[in-house]
């Protein structure tokens, strides 16, 4: 009796994930986190609307879902100012991310990211056998320079730039990214990460042409909007990029309540201004906690705030473990000297309270070891 015969690249993976959920976290530890601030989720909530159509849509779950999106894109087109031949979905920024690489990368392919940048678009490139090339951050921002030099080096068919960035929530303005493109070489198309930039300032957002062929832009409903557990996600580049998804992706992959409940939380622009009021109230509260351990919070363009630890990584993973083992679900970059810095969801107030506790806890226990 035999098994299944894996493919040489398969083999040679690493029995890896990109990320560890909170729920095997706490099902180790045997009891629940106290506060939930590590996964970047808004816990502020979706739109009372988008709840309603989940719930309305639900005598229609008999159904298969519209494969072509019309009126999520309609509703998406009167706010990116494009057609809806320019979007096209996937099951969260990762699906979307998955999809596109897969269109582009074969094995021994170039591709160039940051050094300790969004781990799940290397899980992809690594699943596809391309080849990674990492640039070290700038001053706690993705060095965009470097970015584009080493795609020239490499001939890279794909740079990965997430703005605003995670896992340090710095931000560079739009602008900056239109001057770059420049430099961007032949053949190499850039992939702009921008999940968070309805928490950025404005101007974050850089103004390039839909149709340009050289920009693909990756957004999400799972961070301002509030729905990460729809898991939707979607791209927004030239009709011939996005038309070729059409050759690989799952046509079905999107439920019918997500299409709802997505396209009633874009018209409702209320809301989205009280989340994003009520983020900033979040972040600026864990400012003042960081600030009264002595901590230092780095501005941040996200809906979390990366917290310099004021030492090396081993000093900041003791932080991170001395909150969790009190119940504290953070986390933390994985990549010196980044990782001399533990992250911070925007949470509720009485997680935070939470935080305010036991982070001197922390602090203290970590210290104990000197």
């Amino acid at each position: 009796m035999t098994g299944p015969r894996f493919p040489a690249l398969i083999r040679e993976l690493p029995e890896t994930v990109p990320f560890v959920g909170p729920e095997l976290q706490e099902r180790e530890m045997g009891r629940p986190f106290r506060a939930r601030l590590g996964a970047n989720e808004n816990v502020f909530g979706a739109s009372p609307r988008a709840v309603e159509a989940i719930c309305a849509s639900g005598e229609h779950v008999w159904k298969y879902a519209d494969p072509s999106h019309r009126d999520l894109k309609a509703a998406l087109c009167d706010k990116l100012d494009c057609a809806p031949e320019n979007i096209v979905f996937g099951v969260g920024i990762d699906g979307a991310l998955g999809d596109f690489l897969r269109l582009l990368v074969e094995p021994g392919d170039a591709v160039v990211t940051s050094a300790g940048a969004y781990p799940t678009f290397n899980y992809h490139v690594d699943g596809l056998g391309g080849v990674l090339h990492k640039v070290p951050f700038r001053d706690d921002h993705e060095d965009i320079a470097a970015l584009f030099a080493k795609a020239a080096e490499v001939d890279a068919k794909v740079v990965y730039l997430s703005n605003p960035d995670n896992p340090m929530g710095s931000w560079h303005a739009g602008e900056v990214i239109e001057a770059a493109l420049a430099d961007l070489p032949e053949g190499c198309v850039l992939a702009l990460d921008e999940a968070y930039v309805e928490f950025a300032p404005e101007g974050t957002a850089p103004r390039i042409g839909v149709e340009d062929p050289r920009v693909i832009r990756f957004r999400t409903f799972s961070k301002a909007y509030g729905m990460a557990g729809i898991r939707l996600g979607y791209a927004i580049g030239a009709q011939p990029l996005i038309r070729a998804f059409d050759k690989i992706r799952n046509h079905f992959a999107m439920n019918g309540p997500a299409q709802a409940a997505a396209q009633a939380a874009v018209q409702d622009e209320d809301w989205l201004a009280h989340v994003l009021a009520q983020v900033d109230d979040a972040k600026a509260h864990i400012a003042e906690i960081a600030a009264a351990s002595g901590l230092t919070a780095l501005p941040s363009a996200t809906n979390f705030v990366t917290v310099d630890c004021g030492r090396d990584g081993d000093f900041a993973r003791a932080v991170l473990k001395g909150l969790i083992e009190r119940g504290v679900f953070v986390r933390m970059p994985g990549v010196a000297p980044l990782d001399r810095c533990i992250r911070i969801s925007a949470g509720r107030p009485e997680e935070l309270d939470v935080l305010a506790e036991e982070l001197p806890r922390a602090l203290a226990a970590a210290r104990g070891g000197d």
